[in-house]
């Protein structure tokens, strides 16, 4: 394992970088980011922590706005269903995010994309906690044997009737760690082969920050289709609101790190985006 390599990635539980200085003492988030910095991190671990939250309540007791736990809300869902499947097969897609994230933090010399990479890798390591405990309290494993996406495809039981239109279903499941360095079987939309994952690690300055931004656009792109697809057909509620919000959260970023590769004189990568259900 290299120095790039984050310690949490290999498990499929990454944990955020923690800054640290090249002197004796670690210098505090004000002294690394400033105020303006330091409160948009601070406000961001304050959401995560409401929505983490409000996700266990409503999990644990059904709608906010109800006195006991309804039925619908309880029912374990089946191993094939788009609840189960966005949730193993996102872990995967963020895996790499973070990985990527991780590898910009390490090589910019611009605070702004240094703050960026920052709150992708706190964002996505705890929704990546979140899932994985909605798959530990259902008693389903955390990587699924099926090929990535197979719960859009009409062919699970839980999405039964809802046409994909053409969407490519991956061959071959993955291990969070496969799929993060780039493995090719494994990848699904938007996520960056190994040699552009090995191309990213090797870059510095502001060539890291033109490439991580593209590789991120392109990444969050390809996300957005299985969000989509889970925030409409997913049972659980709680399920889809979770990609709903994802999907608004990562649809701003995109417009933000475009607005960020403009200002570098860079464009994003060229992407064609999944087909999305027919029905």
């Amino acid at each position: 394992m290299t120095d790039h390599d984050p310690s949490g990635v290999e498990s499929s539980q990454a944990t955020p970088t923690t800054p640290t200085s090249t002197g004796s003492a670690t210098p505090g988030l004000l002294g690394r980011w400033g105020a303006r910095g330091t409160a948009i991190v601070l406000g961001l671990g304050a959401v995560v922590l409401v929505l983490i939250g409000a996700t266990l309540g409503l999990a644990l007791g059904g709608s906010s706005n109800s006195a006991a736990p309804t039925s619908s809300s309880l029912v374990v869902p089946a191993a094939d269903s788009v609840d189960v499947g966005f949730a193993q097969d996102m872990i995967v897609h963020h895996s790499q995010g973070v990985l990527m994230a991780h590898y910009a933090e390490l090589d910019t010399e611009d605070p702004d994309i240094g703050l960026l990479a920052y709150d992708i890798n706190y964002t996505q390591t705890a929704q990546i906690g979140q899932m994985q405990g909605w798959l530990a309290l259902w008693d389903m494993p955390q990587i699924s044997s099926r090929p990535h996406m197979a719960w859009m495809t009409g062919s699970s039981s839980a999405s039964a009737g809802h046409d994909m239109g053409g969407m490519a279903v991956t061959t071959g499941p993955a291990t969070a760690t496969s799929a993060a360095t780039g493995a090719d079987s494994t990848l699904m939309p938007g996520m960056a082969t190994q040699a552009e994952m090995d191309k990213l690690k090797s870059l510095h300055g502001k060539e890291s920050d033109i490439y991580f931004l593209q590789l991120m656009i392109r990444h969050h792109q390809g996300g957005g289709p299985m969000m989509a697809y889970a925030e409409k057909y997913a049972s659980n509620p709680v399920v889809q609101n979770f990609a709903g919000k994802m999907l608004i959260a990562q649809t701003g970023e995109i417009q933000t790190m475009t607005g960020m590769l403009e200002a570098m004189g860079a464009k994003p990568l060229p992407f064609t985006p999944p087909a999305m259900p027919t029905s």
